[in-house]
């Protein structure tokens, strides 16, 4: 089983999914899958098709922005405009977590939900260094 790693109450993160962790993400109140992760990016990985179905057949959203690297600025806004509109708890999910939680972090810094240190703080709580988007953060954060 994938382990998810929540980042706050209504966000978490998770390495490659399958189709027996969609199961438990529903058991544990999800009510989104992200799908950070390009079909084909590496050998065994299920289809994005099989994690939407697997979504669908237990009544979890799912919605897939696939991206490599860094989030692209489309990325980043898309992920804002899902969080916005979520009927609950999120998962995303990419092939470690790390492309999911900076895309959310950047999300979040880009509407002013956390401020850039915040940010950081709640990625290493979860096992993850973010200080390498540090300046990406504080470029997106409002002035305020």
């Amino acid at each position: 089983m994938t382990k998810f790693h929540r980042l706050t109450a209504d966000f978490a993160i998770a390495a490659q999914l399958n189709a027996a962790d969609i199961a438990y993400a529903a058991e544990e109140g999800f009510k989104l899958i992200v799908n950070n992760r390009p079909d084909g990016e590496s050998l065994g990985q299920p289809a994005g098709a099989e994690i939407e179905a697997a979504a669908a057949a237990l009544g979890l959203g799912y919605c897939a922005i696939p991206f490599t690297g860094s989030p692209p600025p489309g990325a980043v806004a898309a992920t804002a405009g899902l969080l916005e509109e979520a009927r609950g708890p999120v998962l995303a999910y990419c092939r470690s977590g790390a492309r999911s939680l900076t895309a959310w972090a950047m999300a979040q810094a880009l509407k002013g939900g956390y401020r850039p240190d915040e940010l950081i703080a709640l990625a290493a709580k979860a096992g993850y260094d973010l200080s390498g988007a540090r300046t990406a953060l504080d470029r997106l954060f409002p002035v305020q």
